[in-house]
């Protein structure tokens, strides 16, 4: 069998590389082994402000561009919903920070998100007597369903092989790839934090972060709208609600801990003032890196063997740009900017 691509892995990432190659009219073929859980455990959320500092997020107005399209796209093949548009509203802590968000408001990148007023929660069960800042043109992405329909959709075509790919046993020959009888022009990994096991890729600094998240129950709340204040509160509907996230640099498991929950549920105390029952925990790990920012490129030695990771904690927002970045690299020649190609890193 011949095609133009071998994907390994399909969260995020493999899912915007999988559309771009449709989109080009490239055949190819999804190996995945459910090891890597970051996109399956994912809040989803896409939102262009660093809500922590009030500062722009790296790219977002094109990143957005991109993203909500896909995602609509993807809604009609796949005849699902997967965009789920939600206002964000922080919370302060101060007047100082009521002050911060209204000078962010006037910055003109900012301009078209950050609502420059000071909004009551339309809840009785959110404790904020500083108010909150609104945030628009912002929401979810259902990263487990679309991830899921997506698999599944793949397996219908016979496009999804569900196993582990063994990188040891791939021969590389002047004018493809092959593996197990497949033939392909190239190889996009799309390993998630799995790139440590790339014997081809792991020495690039992808540092991995472990985030927990905990749904709960709480049929007093009322919210439509995401809520951030040091943790986030997304509505699921019929009273659920994701809570996260945890940030853990040397705990690399996908296993959910006590400590993960207890530092959850201490800061959701904080803002949530009815009862609430957890009723599911889940933890992945993030694929980070230092500098904040993709890792695109192809190996020095072997050009038809291409990465494609490093999304951190906005895959939902980065993916699809990134995608058609690194497609019209490996098929036209396209540099990769600086800030986003591997080579910005000693190999």
């Amino acid at each position: 069998m011949k095609v133009n691509y071998i994907i390994v892995g399909i969260g995020l990432a493999g899912i915007a590389f999988a559309e771009e190659l449709k989109k080009q009219g490239k055949t190819f073929v999804v190996f995945e082994d459910n090891s890597q859980t970051s996109s399956l455990v994912a809040g989803g959320m896409y939102n262009p402000v660093i809500l922590k500092r009030f500062t722009p997020v790296w790219n977002a107005k094109e990143q957005l561009s991109e993203a909500i399209p896909l995602y609509k796209s993807l809604e009609i093949s796949l005849k699902n919903q997967y965009d789920q548009p939600l206002d964000i509203y922080r919370t302060f802590k101060s007047t100082e920070e009521q002050n911060n968000w209204f000078a962010a408001a006037d910055n003109p990148v900012l301009q078209e998100y950050m609502i420059p007023e000071i909004f009551k929660i339309e809840s009785d069960h959110i404790a904020a007597p500083f108010g909150a800042g609104r945030l628009i043109k912002t929401g979810r992405v259902k990263v487990r369903e679309l991830v899921s329909d997506y698999r599944s959709a793949l397996n219908k075509e016979g496009l999804l092989i569900e196993e582990t790919f063994r990188h040891q046993n791939m021969i590389t020959w002047d004018s493809h790839v092959e593996y197990h009888g497949l033939q392909a022009e190239k190889i996009v990994f799309c390993e998630g934090n799995g790139l440590k096991n790339n014997p081809f890729f792991n020495k690039l600094p992808l540092t991995g972060t472990k985030g927990e998240l905990i749904t709960i129950l709480a049929p007093e709340l009322k919210l439509n709208c995401i809520i951030k204040a040091g943790i986030f509160i997304l509505p699921l509907g019929n009273h659920h609600f994701k809570v996260g996230a945890t940030f853990n640099w040397s705990d690399k498991t996908n296993m959910p801990s006590e400590a993960g929950r207890q530092e959850l549920e201490e800061k959701l105390k904080e803002v949530l003032t009815c009862n609430y029952e957890v009723v599911d925990h889940e933890a992945g790990i993030r694929p980070t890196t230092g500098d904040r920012r993709p890792l695109l490129g192809v190996h020095r030695k072997n050009e038809r063997l291409a990465v494609f990771n490093g999304l951190g904690t906005r895959g939902v927002m980065i993916a699809p740009l990134m995608a058609q970045k690194l497609y019209h690299f490996l098929e036209n020649g396209v540099a990769l900017d600086k800030d986003i190609c591997i080579s910005r890193f000693k190999q």
